[in-house]
């Protein structure tokens, strides 16, 4: 008979429903445990893809290494050398005693003379000329088919001049400053410029050749050299190459002869026959400072290529 309470299941489909019920309830609870069972893990490496950013920072801090450590370990054969381009009374004088009477009227403190502004401006400046010629020198490869006259590289060459440029633009007030301290001058504001045109020109040519040095020496000397000797050897050469705008450069920044341009300096030093004067204490401070300093610039090389993508 029909009623309104609803259709009761007949007792076997109820059992054999239960029993459906049962055993979807024991494969859903076997699979879980198989699931719980299971050691799922997903191992994600994010390898670092250098961005040009880092490419070039590494360029500046490397640079900015090379520039404090060139200070500290240079600046008194520096100071000698300047006393001997540009001091009238320091012309006649051999190195050695322009140092020994240097050190015993002003001790230390006067081997260090003008050293301050160059300790702070120096690593802007070496920084921005390693920097400027990283730039420079990956744009050209990108954009500029390569070439090779002989062994010259142009690209390295043009990147070269580029990292001078930088550098003497920067350099220039700080080195006005460095120079007129080491030859006890005053200095104005108004002359804080003064020969920053030979500056440039003798920062061109000097980075230009150390960087076609630096590419060309290594290949030729087996078994290479050590950071060391490729940087005392290569910046050796660069001075040798520019060292007569040295001297005209210091003696435009010193103060002490004024009513003189740049060429008259030339012609004169080319009379006189000192174009070179002061070669031997500043190829030491070359030899000794670059040296050091371009084994600082390698460690700081190494280590910012391996940590500076972390920081990202």
């Amino acid at each position: 008979p029909n009623s309104t309470a609803g259709t009761q299941r007949p007792p076997h489909e109820r059992r054999d429903c239960c029993f459906v019920e049962g055993c979807s309830e024991a494969a859903m609870a076997h699979n879980q445990r198989d699931l719980r069972s299971l050691d799922l893990s997903v191992d994600l490496q994010v390898q670092p893809c250098p961005t040009k950013f880092f490419q070039f920072a590494v360029g500046f801090i490397a640079g900015g290494a090379y520039g404090l450590t060139s200070v500290v370990v240079g600046q008194p054969l520096d100071t000698i050398k300047t006393r001997m381009q540009a001091r009238s009374d320091c012309m006649q004088s051999g190195s050695l005693r322009t140092g020994l009477e240097l050190a015993r009227t002003q001790g230390v403190i006067g081997l260090y003379r003008g050293g301050l502004p160059v300790l702070f401006g120096g690593t802007l400046f070496r920084s921005a000329q390693f920097g400027v010629y990283e730039i420079a020198l990956r744009h050209l490869k990108e954009k500029t088919p390569a070439y090779k006259l002989g062994f010259l590289d142009y690209q390295v060459a043009v990147a070269g001049v580029a990292g001078g440029i930088a550098r003497g633009v920067i350099e220039a007030p700080f080195d006005r400053i460095k120079v007129s301290r080491q030859v006890e001058q005053p200095w104005t504001m108004r002359t804080l410029f003064q020969g920053a045109g030979v500056t440039i020109w003798r920062n061109s040519v000097l980075f230009c050749s150390f960087s076609i040095y630096r590419d060309v020496i290594p290949p030729l000397i087996p078994g290479g050299l050590g950071p060391f000797w490729l940087g005392a050897l290569c910046s050796n050469l660069a001075w040798l190459t520019v060292w007569p705008l040295d001297v005209i450069k210091s003696q435009r920044q010193s103060g002490l002869f004024p009513n003189h341009t740049t060429w008259s300096l030339l012609c004169e030093a080319t009379r006189r026959g000192i174009l070179f004067r002061g070669l031997v204490p500043g190829l030491a401070r070359s030899t000794v400072a670059n040296g050091s300093a371009m084994v600082a610039y390698k460690k700081i090389e190494e280590l910012a290529n391996t940590q500076l993508p972390r920081w990202r």
